[in-house]
């Protein structure tokens, strides 16, 4: 059964708004894992805007799970990756100018650098997902990288507004988790779904993680960390 990881960053969003110290994305992710949660997922950006390194300095100390680290393939990030030594990286795309992650990481063009993070980091112990789109050609490179595994990015699906589109897109990464299975690399998805598009992944036994931050978080401002949780990780266990 795929498991559940979920993203706290818009909790510290929500903080750097007001520029307090609440709400602090430490505490829901307690909340997150008590409610059921396989694992804590936080973007340290280089801008800061949201995580700061005390949250995930913090957080290594306290997750009893899983801690992932999804990061750019930066030396600064490297150096922090290595020294608080998080379960697992996924190295993502990051452009100033964006609101948030806006697709997968491009390696036809970054694949060089890409491939030595991950063989230092790999060389540290630190297993390494990619952050990438369900495009054949991009599985294929992430296969040369050495990565353990991918994470399949679904906004595309999750974001559209006709079924035809949301139909075209589904089955892009459903290709794409088939091949990532062939080429034996780890499935995780994630982003954009919510606990409607969460349904859409029933069968699709290959996948090892769903990793979902803001509809959880947005559903928490209403009902709570606790229930948003158990609500989305039940949705999981029948799929």
């Amino acid at each position: 059964m795929a498991g559940l990881a979920v993203n706290v960053d818009h909790i510290a969003t929500l903080r750097q708004l007001r520029g307090v110290s609440y709400p602090d994305p430490v505490a829901a992710a307690v909340i997150a894992e008590l409610a059921g949660a396989d694992g804590i997922v936080v973007h340290l950006r280089r801008d800061r805007r949201h995580i700061q390194d005390r949250d995930v300095r913090i957080l290594r100390k306290v997750v009893q799970t899983k801690l992932i680290l999804e990061m750019a393939s930066t030396t600064e990030m490297l150096g922090i990756a290595l020294d608080i030594k998080p379960d697992l990286v996924t190295l993502v795309p990051e452009r100033r100018e964006e609101i948030t992650t806006e697709g997968g990481l491009d390696l036809v063009v970054h694949k060089t650098v890409v491939t030595e993070t991950i063989g230092t980091l790999r060389n540290s112990g630190i297993p390494v997902s990619i952050f990438i789109d369900p495009e054949p050609e991009q599985l294929k490179l992430a296969h040369q990288t050495n990565a353990n595994m991918v994470e399949i990015h679904t906004g595309t699906f999750c974001d559209a507004t006709t079924a035809n589109k949301k139909k075209q897109a589904f089955s892009k990464i459903v290709d794409a988790i088939k091949l990532s299975y062939k080429l034996r690399l780890g499935i995780n998805v994630g982003h954009g779904i919510c606990y409607n598009t969460i349904k859409a992944f029933k069968g699709l036994k290959e996948i090892n993680e769903f990793s979902i931050g803001h509809s959880i978080v947005s559903k928490a401002a209403l009902v709570g960390m606790e229930r948003a949780v158990k609500e989305m990780a039940t949705l999981i266990k029948e799929l």
